[in-house]
């Protein structure tokens, strides 16, 4: 299934993506979240950095992570996002992913 919308900010600041990000960041992204226990395949995500609190709302429904997958999502999202232009420091990111 192909994205129908993914949308991006970074520290409030909107990124404008192009169609292989958005299906770049919707593969590597829906990949780790039906890794998760209890998530499924992705209809509706809502994914959101501020600092080095995650949360993540799946299928309208939140998802509680440990440390350990958190700074692995945290890194993963972060690393992918860094190298998009116009992208500094990130302080607070925002993923929305419907399909």
């Amino acid at each position: 299934m192909t994205s129908r919308a993914v949308t991006l900010s970074v520290n409030g600041v909107p990124i404008e993506i192009d169609y292989f990000v958005q299906g770049f960041i919707d593969h590597v992204t829906s990949g780790m979240m039906e890794m998760l226990e209890g998530a499924g395949v992705i209809k509706t995500l809502d994914l959101s950095l501020d600092g080095d609190k995650l949360k993540i709302i799946h299928n309208n429904k939140t998802i509680s992570t440990n440390p350990f997958v958190t700074k692995v999502i945290k890194n993963t999202i972060t690393g992918m996002v860094s190298s998009l232009k116009g992208v500094g420091e990130i302080k607070q990111l925002s993923l929305t992913i419907k399909k």
